[in-house]
């Protein structure tokens, strides 16, 4: 009888359930269930609706007992940087805001009032994106302080559902840090840099590493889904499970996470908190055994998926592939510009960029998919070429993991634009990357070299040459 792993996989448009078996030696995927996501608008607050999800969570898990397949153990993976604030009583202050929202403006400069930005880089090493826990936490204070004196708990929004799901409450490494308050020496909170910026350093749980058991079902979740099951931190920071799944053990190896973001950099043993790599707008986040995660954040495939929905046309990505690469348009935008953050329209934001730049204005749908995908792969291309600066190495593959894998224009443009060989694949790497924590938990395979070189032998991979 085939044992179980489930992967809840949840992403800014999306979740799903991935359930996962080894079957003659290989990791077999299958996903059961899935359901939409989105910020909901609040009375002009972008929210995350938390109840709901969780709703959408024990649905999954119903399912699973419905067509005979229980897991015996299973993690959460979501983005980063959100959170709640729980009462005394476990109840949410407050609303759950979403990292799109517009509160942070201004949040940055409150914050430099009590540490620089060099400073405060150099103690955590993470990027300074104006939407990090930080920031929303500054906002809390100045909007609503009582929150912040009458939480007993914050916990990044998988590790809510955890608890929700057994009663324990974990603060996960790699999800915490990116918040911009985990020091990259110790692994832990900064209590020193909490308690200097006033935010109650009493609601901050001991970080706890992947692999670490969160607990078992409560009685009320059981009786509901109908079975128990144990819950184990995956790399609870989605990228931090995708990173897990690229399909190489060559310490030399850069990747790009590709999906509503794209993150794209390299593993290391230690953070580089020099003020060169701040200023190259690198981050540190924290990956799996204490690796760090030495990456840059670009925009990613939000703005294919933000103009898709603005299209008169219903068209598939690979229609939308198609149509931009027969197009010739060599407009370029800057994708991590912050007008294409959070756009009433992204059509508009990519005109106006080119518009306010003196380049060629797209028009049609090609047109505007092809300067987006373009400006991606330069990104991209200039990315590489920063991390061949500041780490002195040369890097001949890069390893595209997660649904950007599957952008095949995407990827023959960053062969392209880097010069560089592409290895596309797995398309599922952060329910695979949330799987293996599982699997090396309950001593499927000894190490994570083991477990990548089974990664690749499991999943298909394209390959892309310059």
């Amino acid at each position: 009888m085939s044992k179980y792993y489930l992967a809840i996989d949840i992403g800014a448009s999306s979740g799903r359930h991935m359930l996962a078996s080894m079957v003659n030696g290989k990791i077999q995927l299958e996903e059961v269930y899935r359901f939409p996501n989105g910020m909901d608008n609040k009375n002009g607050t972008l929210c995350w609706d938390v109840e709901r999800l969780f709703t959408e969570i024990k649905n999954g898990l119903k399912k699973c007992k419905e067509i005979g397949k229980i897991p015996s153990y299973m993690g959460i993976d979501t983005w980063g940087v959100d959170y709640v604030l729980l009462d005394k009583d476990d109840k949410i202050l407050g609303e759950t805001v979403g990292y799109r929202d517009n509160r942070t403006n201004g949040m940055d400069a409150k914050v430099y009032e009590t540490i620089s930005l060099s400073a405060l880089y150099e103690r955590t090493g993470i990027q300074k994106q104006i939407f990090n826990t930080i920031y929303q936490l500054m906002a809390v204070k100045e909007s609503h302080p009582e929150y912040l004196e009458q939480a007993k708990s914050i916990l990044m929004i998988p590790d809510y559902f955890h608890f929700l799901l057994t009663g324990e409450k974990k603060n996960e490494y790699t999800n915490a840090t990116t918040g911009q308050l985990v020091n990259a020496k110790t692994n832990e909170w900064d209590y020193e840099l909490i308690d200097m910026l006033g935010y109650n350093k009493e609601m901050f749980q001991p970080v706890s590493m992947p692999g670490t058991v969160v607990g078992e079902f409560t009685k009320a979740i059981q009786e509901e889904v109908g079975f128990n099951c144990t819950v184990v931190l995956p790399a609870t920071h989605d990228t931090g499970s995708a990173v897990l799944a690229v399909p190489t053990n060559d310490d030399n190896a850069i990747y790009i996470s590709s999906g509503t973001w794209s993150l794209m950099g390299i593993e290391r043993k230690e953070a580089d908190c020099s003020m060169k790599s701040m200023q190259s707008n690198f981050t540190n986040e924290g990956g799996y055994d204490h690796r760090f995660r030495f990456l840059k954040n670009i925009m990613g495939l939000w703005m294919i998926q933000s103009v898709k929905k603005e299209f008169t046309e219903d068209l598939s990505f690979a229609e939308i592939c198609e149509r931009a690469s027969k197009e010739t348009i060599s407009s370029i935008v800057d994708c991590n510009d912050d007008c294409f953050l959070a756009p009433k329209s992204m059509i508009e934001a990519v005109k106006k960029f080119c518009q306010d730049t003196e380049q060629q204005i797209p028009e049609t749908v090609g047109e505007i998919a092809a300067v987006i995908y373009n400006s991606l792969a330069k990104c991209y291309g200039d990315t590489i070429e920063e991390i061949e600066a500041l780490t002195g190495e040369h890097y001949s593959t890069i390893y595209v993991v997660g649904g950007g894998a599957n952008a095949g224009y995407l990827n023959e443009l960053t062969a392209k634009y880097t010069g560089r060989r592409v290895s596309a694949g797995p398309s599922e790497a952060t329910a695979i990357g949330n799987i293996i924590v599982q699997m090396l938990h309950d001593k499927t395979f000894k190490s994570l070299p083991e477990a990548r070189t089974c990664i690749g032998e499991s999943f298909d991979v394209k390959i892309y040459e310059n």
